[in-house]
């Protein structure tokens, strides 16, 4: 759960930042939430979450 909220501030963040920059237009931002949306309704919804689980297992197990 932790790490779900951590994905979701990441990307909140960097929406924000693409929008205040001008590379991302609200039009596209709402586009992408929407994408998301679809996906979380759809059966790749488990495997995506796989996915981004095993990234961050890996990510958190690098050591400098």
């Amino acid at each position: 759960m932790a790490i779900s909220i951590s994905v979701v501030l990441l990307l909140v963040i960097l929406t924000v930042v693409f929008l205040r920059n001008g590379a991302l237009k609200l039009s596209h931002a709402l586009v992408c939430v929407l994408l998301g949306f679809y996906l979380a309704s759809t059966s790749m919804a488990p495997t995506i979450h796989n996915g981004v689980a095993a990234t961050t297992d890996i990510v958190s197990s690098l050591r400098p």
